[in-house]
């Protein structure tokens, strides 16, 4: 049995900061935004390293640190906030960032390296209260440190954070006052280092210190390529999720609907290629009635979340909506009833949130929905890397050699523009992975090229889900199981949330004959993502044909909607030969060979292909036999 994750009470000092006014410096010019957020992220992470802090969150455009002394949180949020101010002298007046901090000292919970409670609450207000370029602590904070560091702190008085009053403090520097750098601890008071190691240590933090005065000369004038996965920016669009509110009418229930949210953010933000805003940004609507293109100016969110939460005796009920700030317009909302006494309250927040999670920001869910419809509106030469990616994972033309044509156009076009993208390369793989299952477009080595793809898409961001779950089917085709098996449990456990990915890794389980245990994970990807596309049927047709349940077989097949695929014919073929439906299956033959005339003759390479074992490729005939298709003895 697993271990649950430990969690530990603890006093912390809390950094929490955001930039002002983000969505009109995204909306003005979203590439130099990011271009400079990218640069002052890494004055952050500087200044809060160097004051023995700890990043804990960097999502979006806040940070949320934490320290053991109030009085490294201060000088190190003045040293960052002096920092950003020279940099922004070299920039003009409209593209000028500047971030808000605040900083709490009280009592937290700490789980796996994250922070909950009400000392991070009060941090995130004082946050909210500070402005753009300044920092604003609280008293707790203000009593450690007045008198330690040469500032000036401004009483702006009391400020409810729920329940609880705090009083709040701006902080401003004198005039000619400079806040010295942090200092790294010298190799030679670390303990237990020889001699030797002290002075290759010596060696390193010289020469990570020469490279961070480089970075620093460099920031604003050479853009810096982010290589590493943590710090690098996501490319697709961006979501704000706001506090989700408690119509309840009970207090007592505003845990559940903030935990809700938290939740939900945490959730969204295990996809990589959407940028989530963090929670502290969108704490500062709580409660107020606001126009979602309002906050979509402000926090330069595409699309935005809402909700609420009731809850009635034994009963809650959770409705979720997402809307596109640039109209107001719904594209999607539910509505979840649970009762209360069948679980516990967060066992009922987990999977609601889960499903929420999915159906959103899977590849197959309704942002990469909406998303795509607006890239296929663009010419196919026209497309960025982005949005290549994008029509590879909502591409369904399996068995259309010209849909597949133009995404392998695409994709190679893609990682020539943009080679340190990731998800070009997991497009491309796919691509070239579909040459050789589907037979489109063919070209010499399919295998070889799809994974050497699969491999530079894992090199570039190890804890991408999807270029492992390319990279997990390379190697099922190439029939290494065992690196399949692998790769897939490294996929899905990279996100649970992603339906899609959950769904393939089970199909694949039952290609081979693990027919429960794949289907279980197929049906709880379809529960995720009720959006879910007809593929995900086939798996359910096969484990349950491989069972001789053919009426329940045929009920799955029916549902695929595929007709331009030939396996979808050759499941009903199966299915309705078994249960000697002589007409439908003669149908679902003549179908099949209109789309694969030589089907016949490549049935158990077909199959093979697949990994699929003998005893279910025989069963499979003997379905297809009875429908009337004349297939010869296994030729191996």
């Amino acid at each position: 049995m697993s271990k649950s994750p430990e969690v530990v009470r603890t006093l912390a000092a809390i950094l929490m900061a955001d930039v002002a006014h983000y969505g009109e410096l995204m909306a003005d010019d979203e590439p130099h935004t990011v271009s400079t957020l990218r640069a002052y992220r890494k004055i952050f992470v500087y200044h809060i390293e160097s004051r023995r802090g700890r990043v804990l969150d960097a999502k979006g455009d806040a940070i949320m640190a934490s320290f053991n002394s109030a009085v490294d949180t201060v000088a190190a949020s003045v040293a960052v906030q002096q920092e950003i101010a020279g940099q922004n002298e070299s920039l003009a007046e409209a593209r000028r960032m500047r971030f808000r901090i605040g900083v709490n000292l009280g009592d937290v919970l700490e789980e796996d390296g994250t922070l909950y409670g009400e000392g991070v609450n009060i941090a995130g207000r004082l946050e909210s209260l500070a402005k753009p370029g300044n920092v604003c602590v609280s008293r707790s904070v203000h009593e450690q440190v007045r008198g330690k560091l040469p500032l000036e702190f401004e009483y702006i008085g009391e400020q409810k954070v729920k329940s609880e009053i705090v009083h709040a403090f701006n902080v401003s520097v004198p005039e000619g006052v400079k806040m010295p750098p942090g200092r790294v601890v010298p190799a030679s008071q670390q303990p237990g280092r020889s001699p030797k190691t002290r002075i290759i240590a010596g060696g390193i933090v010289a020469l990570m210190l020469l490279l961070g005065g480089l970075f620093a000369w460099q920031r604003i004038t050479i853009p810096v390529k982010i290589s590493d996965p943590t710090l690098a920016l996501p490319t697709g669009p961006t979501i704000a999720v706001l506090p989700f509110e408690n119509m309840s009418g009970d207090p007592e229930q505003e845990y559940f609907s903030d935990g809700l949210t938290e939740d939900l953010i945490t959730r969204l933000s295990h996809f990589p290629r959407f940028f989530v805003i963090a929670r502290n940004s969108t704490y500062q609507y709580k409660g107020r009635a606001v126009d979602v293109r309002e906050i979509g100016r402000d926090l330069g969110a595409r699309y935005v979340v809402e909700g609420s939460v009731r809850k009635s005796g034994a009963s809650i009920r959770v409705t979720a909506q997402l809307l596109d700030s640039d109209d107001g317009t719904h594209l999607w909302a539910e509505t979840y009833d649970r009762d209360l006494s069948a679980g516990s309250i967060f066992e009922i927040q987990d999977d609601m949130t889960a499903r929420v999670a999915a159906t959103i920001a899977d590849e197959r869910g309704v942002l990469s929905t909406a998303d795509f419809a607006s890239a296929r509106r663009k010419p196919t030469d026209d497309l960025d890397a982005y949005e290549c990616a994008l029509r590879q994972e909502t591409y369904e033309g399996f068995g259309r050699p010209d849909l597949h044509f133009e995404l392998r156009d695409c994709a190679e076009r893609a990682v020539e523009s943009d080679p340190e993208y990731s998800r070009a390369w997991t497009a491309l793989a796919w691509a070239y992975l579909d040459e050789f299952r589907y037979g489109l477009n063919p070209r010499p080595n399919p295998l070889r090229r799809a994974l050497a793809a699969a491999q530079r898409a894992v090199e570039l961001d190890a804890n991408d889900e999807l270029a492992r779950r390319v990279l997990a089917n390379v190697y099922f085709n190439q029939h290494d199981l065992d690196r399949f098996r692998t790769e897939g449990e490294r996929a899905i456990a990279l996100n649970p949330n992603n339906a899609s990915v959950l769904a393939d890794i089970g199909s694949s389980l039952v290609n081979i004959g693990e027919f429960d245990r794949g289907a279980a994970m197929v049906r709880k990807a379809a529960a995720l993502n009720p959006y879910h596309p007809g593929w995900y049927y086939f798996a359910l047709t096969i484990a349950e044909y491989q069972k001789e349940s053919y009426d329940a077989a045929l009920d799955y097949a029916l549902r695929i909607n595929m007709p331009d695929f030939f396996w979808t014919h050759v499941q009903l073929a199966a299915a309705y030969g078994q249960l000697g439906r002589t007409s439908e299956a003669q149908d679902a033959v003549d179908n099949l060979l209109t789309l694969y005339p030589q089907f016949a003759e490549h049935v158990w390479d077909e199959y093979r292909k697949w990994n699929a074992p003998d005893e279910t490729i025989r069963r499979s005939i003997d379905g297809l036999q009875k429908a009337g298709l004349d297939i010869p003895d296994n030729p191996a």
